[in-house]
C-alpha cells in the first residue's frame, strides 16, 4: 500500500475539543497503521487555548488570533509538494471567511471536509461576544463546495451538505472501544451515582433537570456527579462536581452508575450528533436521555437505555435503575453491544480511509472496509 501524506487542519488545540477528539484525532492512529502519514496542525496553539475561553483579555486574544492566522497562511507555502491531501475539521481558521480553503482549491490540493454539528448556525459565545463579528458561519457552505469529499456525523447534516456537494458520506461519532471498556467487576455501590458530563456552555442543560433531581432525592439516596465544572448546586441533592480533565475522563465517567443527558429541543440540538450518550454506552452504562435528534436513533427505549421527556418519565426511568443493579447491568450490556456493532472507531476509520483513497487517486489500493458495507451500515 502506497503511503499518503495527509495534513489535518482543525480549530482547537489537540486533546481539548470533544468533536475533534472523537473525530479525526481518534482516527489518526488507525489511519497511520494503514499507510497514511498524518501531520495535525491546530489553529490554536497552547497559549491561545489557555485564554480564548477566559472572560476578558480582549487585546491578548486579538493578538494571538492574528498570530494564529499568520501561522496558517505561512503553512500554505509549498504545501502541495509536501502533502497529497488535506483533512479539515470544521474550519481551517477560527476567524474570517474561507481564505485557507480557497487557497487550497487554487493549488488543486484535494480537501476532505468533516463536521458533526450544525456549525453554519450562528452562535455567540457569552465569553467572547466581541469576537462574534469575526466568525463566518456561512463559510461552511463554501467549504462544502470547495471540497473533494464531505464527511458528516448524521443524516440531517448530510442533507445540508448535499445542497453544495454530491460527494457526502455519513460517518457517525465513534468510540475507541479499546479505551472505553465496561468494568470487569460490576459496581455494587451503597449509594449509586447519577452522572452528567459536559462543559460550562452545556451546564444549563443539566439545570433543566434540577426539579427532577430534587424529587428523586426525596425518594431515593444517590449522588449527582457532575464532570465539567468544579461548582454545581442542586437544592436537596448531594453533588460531587469536578473539572473535566483529559487524563481522567474515562475513569470519571466509569464512576457513574447511571448517565443522564437532558437537552432542550431546539434547532441546534436536533441537528447535533451528540457525544456523551455514546461515551456512557461505550462504558456499558445505562443512560436516560432526552428524545432529541439522533438520541432517538441511538437509544432504544427500555433496551439499551431510556428516553425521557416529562418529569414523570425521568423519574419513572431513574428510580428503577437506582433500585435494580441487575437492570443496570442488562441495559448497560446492550448499550455496549450497540457501540461495538455500530460505532467502533477502528471499523469506521476504514471508511474514512476509503474517502481519502478516493480523493488521492492511485495512492491507496484495497481497504479493510467495502463500499457495500458502508451502504448497509445503519446511519447515525
Amino acid at each position: 500500500m502506497a503511503g499518503v501524506r495527509l495534513l489535518v487542519l482543525c480549530p482547537s488545540f489537540p486533546g481539548t475539543s470533544p468533536g475533534s477528539r472523537f473525530r479525526i484525532e481518534q482516527w489518526i492512529p488507525h489511519l497511520e497503521t494503514r499507510g497514511v502519514s498524518v501531520q495535525l496542525c491546530s489553529f490554536e496553539d497552547q497559549e491561545l487555548h489557555s485564554v480564548i475561553y477566559v472572560p476578558g483579555r480582549h487585546f491578548r486574544k486579538a493578538r494571538l488570533l492574528v498570530r494564529a492566522l499568520v501561522r496558517r497562511l505561512r503553512l500554505l507555502r509549498g504545501l502541495a509538494d509536501r502533502f497529497d491531501a488535506v483533512f479539515i475539521y470544521e474550519e481551517a481558521a477560527r476567524l474570517g471567511p474561507a481564505v485557507i480553503e480557497r487557497a487550497l482549491a487554487r493549488m488543486r490540493v484535494p480537501v476532505v471536509y468533516d463536521f458533526c454539528d450544525p456549525i453554519w448556525i450562528p452562535y455567540v459565545s457569552p465569553i467572547n461576544r466581541h469576537l462574534a463579528r469575526l466568525k463566518f458561519p456561512g463559510k461552511t457552505a463554501t467549504i462544502c463546495r470547495l471540497s473533494a469529499h464531505v464527511l458528516v456525523g448524521n443524516e440531517e447534516l448530510a442533507a445540508y451538505a448535499r445542497r453544495f456537494n454530491p460527494r457526502v458520506t455519513i460517518v457517525p461519532i465513534t468510540i475507541d472501544t479499546d479505551c472505553y471498556r465496561p468494568s470487569v467487576t460490576p459496581r455494587q455501590p451503597e449509594i449509586p451515582v447519577v452522572g452528567w458530563s459536559g462543559s460550562h456552555s452545556t451546564v444549563p442543560h443539566l439545570d433543566t433537570l434540577r426539579p427532577v433531581l430534587a424529587e428523586l432525592a426525596r425518594r431515593r439516596r444517590f449522588t449527582l456527579r457532575v464532570i465539567g465544572t468544579s461548582r454545581y448546586e442542586a437544592p436537596g441533592v448531594t453533588v460531587d462536581a469536578r473539572d473535566w480533565r483529559l487524563e481522567s475522563e474515562v475513569e470519571d465517567l466509569a464512576s457513574f452508575d447511571v448517565g443522564v443527558m437532558p437537552l432542550p429541543d431546539d434547532q441546534w440540538t436536533r441537528l447535533r450528533s451528540h457525544l456523551k450518550v455514546r461515551q456512557y454506552m461505550g462504558l456499558g452504562l445505562p443512560s436516560v436521555v432526552s428524545p432529541v435528534g439522533v438520541n432517538r436513533e441511538l437509544v432504544q427505549d427500555g433496551v439499551n437505555g431510556y428516553l425521557a421527556k416529562s418529569a414523570e418519565e425521568w423519574l419513572s426511568r431513574l428510580i428503577p435503575l437506582l433500585d435494580d443493579q441487575d437492570l443496570r447491568s442488562r441495559i448497560g450490556h446492550a448499550a455496549r453491544q450497540t457501540i461495538e456493532e455500530r460505532f467502533s472507531a477502528r471499523e469506521w476509520a476504514g471508511i474514512v480511509l476509503e474517502v481519502i483513497s478516493g480523493v488521492v487517486p492511485g495512492r491507496l489500493r484495497g481497504t479493510a472496509t467495502s463500499r457495500q458495507r458502508r451502504e448497509s451500515t445503519p446511519s447515525d
